[in-house]
């Protein structure tokens, strides 16, 4: 039987085995700046300068800090602007950031206090933020069609009613989302709770979120982008820079490994193949550590990992890989970032034997079918499908009832193309996958979750928090852009 792992690992190799590839995509933005076709873009990017793997130091992206917090409530400031960054050796590349960064600065919550952040639009292009997996209002969970126009600002309130996890937020404009991500507008988003703060786990400078993509660039060291260019994008990033190194001490870290990639997939292992401890998935701690070699990210799910540096002696370096290279060569994608040994340093950190207590699920109230589909068959006009639907903002496709708690199989009926499935607002448990349990990786909760071609995916969802109006969609974001977003309503 084909496990989570090894199904990962051949994502994307069989997206371009038929007639269809990815890069056969049509752009949907209906602008004419969106670059070049993708074999034009490929062709660009295979002129581009040879990238110098481990030039660049990985940096570690900034908390922000809150501009207020009376009132228990922690207010935030953020423009959304264009910047040049060192991003590949020796050339200053164009880039759209949150603050100046890229990827966006932290934002560090803490369960049951509200965070209020203003954005402001410095950029000439309509944005929407949404934090994802985040439990908020309809209002404020940044719909596709509710944008701030340029040189306008809107306020997001994020209650923090739920658990500690490792969230995210990004751009989600309708048609722009893919382009805005993957041009640099998304960043990590941090909720803690008491449950999680007494745990010895490893913190302070030694917990780092880690946000890992892929870039395509041209001879002037540019971004390149076409929508669905999957071949093109050939360069993987750590925290926006291409294969950094990190400086580590010989003691045990948290690394919050975030897949902010618009397609691409990646499963993550150390090169002497040494035991990674995941201990979180999307929506927080598993139940029990879950040791293993080897860590799968789809687009936009969230891992947290602890490595002990300390079989190491000061002066190693060792290398994070990445097996699932999706047909590409192992050149561009088999390595990540490397991790280099320099000191010493105390460590009365552990992982505990048990992480959390996960509560039983309730007795479902209802059962619902999601069908993915794609056309596979290369035409210029390909729309992508969720029960044969593309997306349309005035429909609703389910009523869902307040309270309830519900069962959706999820299935991807795809021959090539492999897809994942994001819903907005809650935090849900795989319950099967294939007509077997989850495996440890997918115990906790989660909010996004993998499909190759041909999978079943059972989830439970509980619907006790806010009515309104919510997404559920492909998370590979370029398939959402084709149509493949769907909207539930909770009355």
């Amino acid at each position: 039987m084909a496990t989570r792992r090894t199904v990962l690992s051949a994502a994307l190799v069989t997206a371009g085995t038929g007639t269809f590839t990815v890069a056969a995509l049509k752009p949907l933005l209906g602008r004419s700046d969106t670059g070049p076709a993708a074999p034009a873009a490929q062709a660009v990017a295979a002129a581009a300068p040879v990238v110098e793997k481990f030039r660049l130091a990985m940096p570690t992206m900034p908390v922000l800090t809150p501009s207020s917090t009376a009132n228990g409530v922690d207010r935030y400031v953020m423009t959304m602007r264009r910047a040049r960054k060192e991003i590949i050796p020796g050339f200053q590349t164009e880039v759209l950031t949150y603050n100046g960064h890229f990827p966006g600065p932290v934002i560090k919550a803490r369960s049951g206090r509200t965070v209020s952040v203003r954005q402001y639009n410095g950029i000439d292009m309509p944005t929407s933020v949404h934090l994802h997996g985040a439990s908020v209002l309809p209002e404020d969970d940044g719909s596709p069609m509710e944008t701030i126009a340029p040189g306008a600002n809107r306020t997001y309130t994020y209650p923090n009613k739920q658990p500690h996890a490792s969230l995210w937020y990004h751009d989600h404009a309708h048609h722009m989302e893919s382009e805005h991500v993957y041009r640099g507008l998304s960043g990590s988003y941090l909720i803690t709770d008491n449950v999680e703060q007494a745990l010895p786990l490893p913190s302070g400078a030694y917990d780092v979120p880690i946000a890992i993509r892929d870039a395509g660039f041209d001879d002037r060291g540019q971004l390149l982008y076409t929508m669905g260019d999957f071949d093109g994008r050939n360069t993987i990033l750590s925290n926006g820079k291409a294969y950094p190194y990190f400086q580590v001490a010989a003691r045990k870290y948290r690394f919050r490994f975030l897949n902010s990639a618009n397609l691409r997939s990646f499963t993550l292992r150390l090169a002497d193949g040494s035991e990674l401890i995941q201990i979180a998935s999307d929506g927080g701690l598993l139940p029990k550590p879950h040791r293993t070699t080897e860590v799968a990210l789809s687009p936009g799910e969230r891992a947290d990992v602890v490595i002990d540096f300390s079989r190491y002696p000061v002066g190693t370096q060792i290398v994070l890989e990445n097996t699932n290279l999706g047909g590409g060569p192992v050149e561009n994608f088999g390595q990540v970032l490397r991790f280099d040994v320099t000191r010493t340093a105390p460590d009365t950190s552990s992982v505990p034997a048990v992480l959390r207590t996960m509560p039983a699920l309730p007795t479902p109230t209802a059962e619902r079918a999601v069908v993915m589909r794609m056309d596979e068959s290369g035409a210029p006009d390909a729309l992508a499908f969720l029960n044969d639907k593309v997306y349309d903002h005035n429909r609703i496709d389910e009523y869902v009832r307040h309270g309830a708690s519900e069962v959706w199989t999820i299935t991807n009926v795809n021959t090539f193309m492999p897809h994942n499935f994001h819903m907005h607002l809650v935090q849900f448990r795989v319950i099967e996958r294939n007509g077997q349990p989850p495996t440890a990786d997918e115990s906790g909760f989660k909010d996004t979750v993998w499909l190759m071609p041909g999978d079943k995916v059972k989830i439970q969802a509980t619907f006790d928090t806010y009515r309104g109006q919510y997404l559920y969609h492909c998370h590979l974001i370029d398939h959402s852009a084709m149509g493949m977003m769907g909207q539930f309503k909770i009355t």
